[in-house]
């Protein structure tokens, strides 16, 4: 579905992201680990086009989008959820999530239906579907900061470090909820530095590190490997 081929992304001279090569199947759960810095979300914000590569081929169902703008990049299936969430905090929750659907406008019914889907996911944003969006909790917020991408229909979700911030609780819930995404039919790439918790979920990850990926392999691999427990899981 997602295949990035030697994919370089630059700040002025930096570069954020060297020589990057990953591939994400349809339906999978893909995670990409590593801190702060690392490159994930330098790496997510390259595909979605709100930062442009320097090289490379960014190819979504055998199209090459890397200069595509990201509006239309929406349209093509991909939804972005950003690490901070981009709430709009003045507006209430439904009008967060009517937003989130804007791509699908001229269809009605369609967005109704979307919306709904989402409310049956998490709940509480219907009981607060009139309360602002800065006025929820962390947990709410990242809920609906999902919930605002899923309005997009998108066949392709990028949630960038969702687990941030939340208690251990929380944290459970929305991973419960990611897996939920998924088995009805949306794909996941997901950055975190939540190893634990997201190696058990995934597929497969890849593990950055100063911008460029050192490890990849299954779910299973990455526990195994004992470097990469020692740095990410703390066993």
């Amino acid at each position: 579905m997602l295949e990035l081929k030697n994919v370089t992304a630059k700040f002025g001279n930096y570069a954020a992201i060297r020589d990057v090569n990953l591939r994400i199947k349809e339906g999978e759960i893909v995670v990409l680990l590593g801190a702060n810095g690392a490159g994930k979300t330098t790496t997510f914000r390259t595909i979605s086009g709100l930062h442009s590569r320097s090289s490379g081929q960014i190819m979504f169902e055998g199209l090459e989008i890397s200069r595509i703008p990201a509006n239309k990049i929406v349209e093509l299936g991909i939804a972005h959820c950003a690490e901070d969430r981009k709430l709009f905090p003045d507006m209430t929750v439904q009008e967060n999530l009517n937003l989130g659907g804007f791509v699908h406008r001229k269809r009605k019914q369609q967005k109704k239906e979307t919306m709904q889907k989402v409310y049956d996911l998490f709940p509480v944003l219907y009981n607060k579907r009139n309360d602002l969006a800065g006025s929820l909790s962390g947990g709410q917020q990242q809920m609906l900061a999902i919930g605002r991408a899923l309005m997009a229909r998108p066949k392709l979700m990028l949630l960038d470090e969702p687990s941030i911030g939340l208690a251990p609780l929380i944290v459970e819930q929305m991973f419960k909820s990611i897996q939920q995404i998924n088995k009805e039919g949306t794909t996941v790439l997901l950055a975190e530095q939540n190893a634990n918790a997201a190696l058990s979920i995934a597929n497969r990850g890849y593990v950055y590190e100063n911008g460029k990926i050192v490890v990849e392999g299954s779910a299973e691999e990455l526990f195994a490997n004992e470097e990469v427990r020692k740095a990410y899981i703390g066993a």
